[in-house]
């Protein structure tokens, strides 16, 4: 046993040795989402969400971008930076909530509100940010929105429960919410949710804005079901500001499993634990050593955005990046 330990060990840090050597080699950064495998995180040079691997893509000095994510997240980085070369390990990584609108629906609904002021969360196509006005992710999409005149409507796409959750704390009566979700954070559920917050009742819930129990949780909070003080809806950004400072002795995660190895890391004397363990993205996943290495080794996959595309959507993402960077969304 001790010697299979010390073996996988070896392997893994010839892996991760030899990552480091090519990066150099091709002057590429590698970008990690929080919910790719840890071994993919902890190799790369910056892990975040998608705010903040958008802001350092777009700083970054390196002629090339590795983004370790789902294809949506590369194109944004291609959007921002588009005299690097761009690639993504895994091209067959997409997203079910980027998939729930195309370019034509959006049209066709915008033709139906004229006047609207269109917001896009990052989890998007390329084609889809280049019909919008702004863009947002979890970590600003409150205060985004509360930027907005209030006599203008607005419409937010594609995800419903941020979209819930963005007017439930803004107070926002004139805007309209694209029914999509992403099938991970919706299948989190308000029950086992609320058993698990009454098997331990010494946790805090750490709750991301995209999942299907966030507003039902924000409910049972109101109503003494779920403890309010300890009942936080936050982005994956959030999630990590708070995890330093908690003194909870446990806590309970609403998001993607991938999150809790950055949570681990940023304060590993707490108990950190799923809600749904289950909850498992397996585009994210699609990332492996292997994946990452031929990446690497042979420049694959190279991402192309049409210029023309590109250059309507910079302005939507520029205009993201250019907002304040609180990340604890609602409070």
């Amino acid at each position: 046993m001790t010697t299979t330990i010390a073996t996988e060990g070896r392997v893994e840090r010839e892996w991760s040795k030899e990552i480091r050597r090519l990066a150099q080699e091709r002057d590429a950064v590698i970008l990690a989402h929080n919910y790719q495998r840890p071994e993919i995180q902890d190799v790369a040079d910056h892990v975040g969400d998608s705010l903040a691997l958008s802001r350092i893509a777009a700083a970054s000095t390196a002629s090339t971008i590795i983004f370790a994510g789902v294809y949506f997240m590369a194109e944004t980085a291609k959007i921002l930076a588009p005299e690097k070369t761009v690639l993504i390990p895994e091209p067959r990584a997409g997203c079910s909530l980027a998939d729930s609108i195309d370019a034509d629906q959006l049209r066709t609904w915008k033709s139906e509100h004229p006047g609207a002021v269109v917001v896009a969360y990052v989890n998007t196509s390329a084609e889809v940010k280049a019909e919008t006005d702004l863009c947002c992710t979890s970590a600003n999409a409150v205060e985004i929105v509360a930027g907005i005149p209030s006599d203008r409507e607005v419409l937010f796409l594609p995800d419903q429960f941020l979209g819930a959750h963005v007017q439930r704390t803004t107070q926002r009566e004139n805007m309209h919410i694209w029914l999509g979700e992403c099938h991970v954070h919706a299948g989190i559920s308000p029950q086992e949710l609320r058993e698990k917050a009454e098997a331990d009742p010494a946790s805090e819930l750490f709750i991301h804005p995209e999942c299907g129990c966030a507003t039902p949780a924000l409910w049972l909070s109101g109503t003494g079901d779920l403890p309010t003080e300890r009942t936080h809806v936050l982005s994956t950004s959030g999630m990590l500001e708070r995890a330093r400072t908690t003194k909870a002795p446990s806590v309970l995660v609403a998001t993607e499993t991938g999150m809790l190895h950055q949570l681990r890391k940023a304060n590993p004397t707490i108990k950190w634990s799923s809600v749904n363990e289950n909850a498992e993205c397996a585009y994210m996943k699609m990332t492996t050593r292997e994946v990452l290495l031929n990446c690497l080794r042979e420049g694959t996959t190279e991402v192309v955005v049409d210029p023309g595309v590109a250059s309507r959507a910079r302005r939507a993402v520029e205009a993201m990046i250019a907002v304040g960077t609180s990340s604890m969304v609602g409070e």
